[in-house]
């Protein structure tokens, strides 16, 4: 690699690291190219030099946060080699899920608020990243529902995080609809055992 390659890559870096301090500060509202540029000491134009544009600053920012997600929901999976371990399993990564999102609002926040500019299309790099996260719920589903297939447990995987998801997303609201802590874990237990148990029984 050529210095000047090599250069630009650290720049190209310190303006991702940057931009999630920013978002990790204040939101997407946050995100300021010109404040940016100050930081990382280059010129406002010099930014898309080192990217094609604020929606691919936005999306690496968030292939940083989903790794990092990705981390904490690998922590916190127990192995499932049996079919009464799947529920267990699923509540564990719905609590890390909601633990990440708690601890890491705003980064977090903007994996689902982010939208591309008109005409533009979420890159398939990114997507793939997305949709690698589903394994930590499809694999116990695999174990929760064996006879079903693929396809429907592609679906059930999506309702269930969504599901999670949703709650989490309310529950965390800065409003007065927001749940403590602990009641918020307690629901969102209480609502993936319930879903667990009624697939089985349908089984």
């Amino acid at each position: 690699m050529t210095t000047t390659a090599a250069r630009r890559d650290r720049q190209r870096e310190q303006l991702i690291e940057a931009a999630e301090r920013a978002i990790a500060g204040k939101g997407l509202a946050g995100l300021k190219a010109r404040e940016l540029a100050q930081e990382i000491g280059c010129s406002l134009g010099a930014i898309y030099n080192l990217v094609a544009d604020m929606d691919e600053l936005v999306l690496r920012v968030g292939s940083r946060t989903l790794a990092r997600l990705d981390a904490t929901l690998s922590a916190a999976s127990p192995a499932v080699s049996f079919r009464e371990q799947a529920t267990e399993a699923l509540v564990a990564v719905a609590l890390a899920y909601c633990t990440f999102a708690r601890d890491n609002l705003q980064l977090w926040r903007v994996l689902f608020e982010h939208r591309m500019a008109e005409g533009s299309t979420v890159p398939d790099w990114a997507v793939a990243e997305q949709m690698t996260m589903f394994r930590h719920i499809l694999g116990p589903l695999g174990m929760l529902v064996p006879d079903r297939r693929e396809e429907d447990r592609n679906l059930l995987g999506r309702t269930l995080f969504s599901a999670v998801h949703g709650v989490v997303a309310i529950g965390l609201e800065e409003k007065l609809i927001a749940v403590p802590r602990r009641e918020l874990d307690r629901q969102i237990e209480g609502l993936v055992r319930l879903a667990c148990r009624g697939l089985t029984i349908r089984d």
